[in-house]
């Protein structure tokens, strides 16, 4: 499977070390009331659908960069990669 780098272009996906859930780029407010149940929550319960998933992918054997890779878990089809600095932006998360 070939990744599309955003800054480097296409690579293999054997320079890539698989994350899992792009989920967890929307860590919990540790001071909040139900912090314990969202920690919970956050740690423990994943989706693992079939069809498109948001996944994060840690460039290991490169840039050491790390990616919101969107794709269809049963194609294996990428719809589309981002940097996971910009993915947290767009959710008001990063600097």
């Amino acid at each position: 499977m070939i990744i599309e780098h955003p800054l480097l272009g296409p690579r293999d996906m054997r320079e890539f070390v698989y994350l899992g859930d792009a989920a967890l780029i929307e860590r919990p407010d540790g001071m909040s009331e139900t912090a314990a149940g969202d920690f919970h929550a956050y740690v423990y319960r994943r989706d693992n659908p079939a069809g498109l998933h948001r996944e994060l992918w840690f460039h290991e054997q490169g840039d050491r960069s790390w990616l919101v890779v969107t794709r269809n878990t049963v194609t294996h089809e990428i719809v589309k990669v981002e940097l996971a600095r910009d993915a947290a932006r767009a959710l008001g998360r990063g600097r």
